[in-house]
């Protein structure tokens, strides 16, 4: 059926490109040079920097880009994921047995609690987030405490990411599209976008998308139903916006993440195999939006406020299996049950104001506060005594759900399990000299952070701590010649501390919660713009408490992790009609004692070309090639897996059908079909997640 599909996707689109050629007027032309335009893949230097506002690459002393929706509309992405993997500076992973992604970067974990969903964090969905309804993705390397707050979830040392949701822009959307993915995934969408009024000033944007079916994994099926609705007011002084989203996310027989039991890393499966169990499923439900308002006191002076919610739900049974044989693949396998509910909002508000004309000053003041509470609870499935039940890598039985082995909490209700309130205020000033070809940047954020946990058993409050502290910010951007510009920043972080597994094999104190900790990042870079192309070039040291299990099994603070390294990106376009996304890392994590950190691989590389082919107009080439290097399983560094290098090739063409312009994608991934580890990066225990298979996609997108 793949086969059959991809051949006949591309037998039509050879087709349609050569009855179109001969058939194409002028208006068509038109219409298909600004279509092949409009759909070039894009990306941003600069963006929303937290409480500095959008901002230039340029005046920045951090390293900001975001992804747009051209490219998640011509990759067809079905996880965030998919879209953070164009970025050479980030690898992603999953959770313990679940579909959670968690994205490695600078060798540190960001899970999807700490997302930030249109500048605040709490209100992304946690574990999946659906493409479909985003505008851009933006990504900040380094440390980000003082300019967004500490993160709920205590990760994102390493960089952050924050979504924009889609809104109406200044063209009128009109857009449906149908999509394939190989084994049988089919799906369609519609993206409608208007703004009214004597001005333009009033802004709506609907979208909505539905894909379901068989993914390119054996046996592994995913459904995405998400909704989105944008408004937005713009006129005069006065700015606002509302926007909500509802997804729901089904993903049945999930190839989860293999445990290492054994003295050596096992042979990898088959590209397509699946080691999960029929029963495995996880069912996540959100509902979140945020409200953003803001408004010129003056023409150098904005006040601004914005407020987020969300309602999610998670249900699921969630699978692991642990390799004891290498040779034969022998493993143990287990199950468990975690419903999970969370409540969170959050809100900040601020005043920035610009002075001054020899030496300018750009001066911020605010705060910000989110409340979370989340209510789970767990059955272990193991069968008796934790021993699991027998099965295969490389032939998996499938097997009846296990017994269970010890229950925490009420299944049915769940009740508070943590209670989470941070809250901050901030000032800053960044002084401008020699019309602003030196910016200097200083601020501080004071953090308060408050924990409860409850207990599973009894639901009594477990532990409590509150902490503060004020988390400095000092940066400098020196612009010596046009489109050059230098930069260092010093910054520290608070973070929540993390939490203990569940599993009471793996610690003695199963989703206890560590105390704050803190760390400082130093970073020194430059940035290039070379007609349309943007260079950017990076070194930085960063030191916090590392994590881990103690001698006495207890899950706790161990020794320090200092991570240093350097990284490339750069973006344009290289000559008219060829497009480049891509760059290089070095990154150097290591242990107390020497030992690297496991799961992070020294060097990681992209490069993603488009080129659109002049002598056949409508027609663009696209291909990717991602390497990653070898990485670490074990925190005593024993065991290894290979670098990997995967290539992705792909094609577009726009057509005119009548004065509607049709473009019909074609693309495969991993297109040699290798098998390979992708990552060995995993909080709590030596664990793989293998690389996807080849998956083939197209889609066909109508733009009334």
């Amino acid at each position: 059926m793949t086969r059959f599909l991809a051949r006949s996707s591309l037998l039509i689109l050879a087709g349609t490109l050569a009855t179109a050629s001969h058939a194409q007027n002028m208006a068509e032309d038109e219409i298909i040079v600004t279509a092949q335009r409009d759909n070039a893949t894009q990306i941003t230097n600069g963006g929303d920097l937290g409480v500095f506002g959008d901002k230039a690459a340029e005046d920045l002393p951090f390293n900001l880009r975001a992804y747009d929706e051209t490219l998640i509309l011509n990759q067809q992405p079905q996880t965030l994921g998919d879209v953070l993997e164009n970025d050479p500076t980030i690898r992603t992973s999953y959770g313990f047995g679940t579909a959670a992604e968690l994205f490695v970067i600078r060798g540190f974990p960001l899970f999807g609690d700490d997302i930030g969903l249109n500048g605040l964090y709490g209100i992304t969905p946690r574990q999946l987030v659906a493409p479909e309804l985003l505008q851009s993705v933006q990504v900040l390397n380094g440390a980000s405490a003082f300019l967004n707050g500490a993160a709920p979830g205590g990760t994102g040392l390493g960089g952050s990411v924050n979504l924009r949701l889609k809104r109406a822009g200044q063209q009128d959307i009109n857009r449906v599209t149908a999509s394939y993915e190989a084994k049988s995934r089919f799906g369609g969408g519609v993206d409608v976008s208007r703004r009214f009024g004597a001005g333009s000033e009033w802004g709506v944007r609907l979208n909505a998308t539905y894909r379901d079916g068989e993914t390119a994994i054996d046996g592994e099926d995913r459904r995405t139903a998400v909704i989105g609705g944008a408004f937005d007011y713009d006129s005069g002084p006065f700015r606002a916006a509302l926007d909500v989203a509802w997804q729901n996310i089904r993903v049945d027989r999930l190839r989860h993440k293999v445990t290492i039991g054994s003295a050596a890393v096992p042979t990898v499966p088959d590209a397509d195999a699946n080691y999960a169990q029929a029963y495995t499923y996880t069912d996540l439900r959100d509902v979140f939006g945020t409200l953003s308002l803001e408004y010129d006191v003056a023409d150098n002076a904005l006040l601004y406020a914005r407020a987020g919610a969300r309602d999610g739900r998670e249900e699921g049974i969630y699978g692991n299996i642990t390799v004891t044989d290498t040779a034969t693949g022998a493993a143990n396998g287990n199950a468990l049950i975690v419903p999970r509910t969370d409540n969170n909002e959050a809100v900040e508000a601020g005043l920035r104001v610009k002075l001054g004309e020899a030496v300018t000053h750009e001066v911020n003041f605010g705060g910000n506060a989110s409340w979370q509470v989340n209510r789970n609870a767990y059955d272990f499935l193991y069968g008796p005594n934790f021993a699991g039940f027998a099965t295969n890598l490389y032939d998996t039985p499938q097997l009846a759900l296990p017994t269970s082995t010890l229950v925490g909490g009420d299944l049915d209700d769940p009740f508070p399990i943590a209670r989470t309130r941070l809250a901050s205020v901030f000032a800053s000033d960044t002084a401008g000299f020699l019309d602003d070809r030196i910016l200097l940047t200083g601020g501080l954020r004071l953090q308060t952070i408050d924990v409860e946990t409850y207990s599973y058993f009894t639901g009594a409050l477990d532990s409590e701590y509150h902490e503060d502290a004020v988390t400095p910010v000092a940066g400098i951007v020196v612009k010596p010649a046009g489109g050059v510009s230098l930069y260092a920043n010093r910054i520290e972080a608070l973070q929540q501390g993390p939490t203990a597994p569940l599993d009471p094999n793996i610690v003695t104190n199963p989703g206890a919660v560590l105390a704050p900790r803190r760390s400082v990042q130093y970073e020194i870079g430059g940035k290039v713009r070379l007609g349309d192309v943007f260079l950017g070039l990076a070194g930085y040291h960063i030191e916090r408490p590392g994590e881990g299990v103690l001698n006495d099994g207890s899950f706790g603070y161990l020794g320090d992790q200092r991570h240093q390294g350097v990284e490339f990106t750069v973006n344009g376009s290289l000559a008219p009609g060829l497009r480049l996304i891509g760059g290089a890392a070095y990154t150097d994590a290591k242990l107390d004692g020497g030992s690297h950190v496991p799961g992070v691989p020294e060097y990681t590389a992209n490069a993603d070309v488009e080129w659109d082919l002049g002598f056949v107009p409508g027609l663009t080439l696209t291909g990717r090639v991602i390497h990653t290097g070898e990485q670490w399983v074990d925190a005593v560094n024993t065991l290894k897996i290979d670098s990997w290098t995967r290539f992705d090739l792909g094609a577009r063409y726009v057509l005119a059908a009548g004065d509607v312009p049709v473009t019909v994608r074609v693309s495969a991934e991993n297109i040699a079909d290798n098998r390979y580890w992708a990552s060995a990066f995993d909080s709590f225990s030596n664990a793989l997640l293998q690389g996807g298979p080849r998956a083939v996609k197209a889609s066909i997108t109508a733009g009334f």
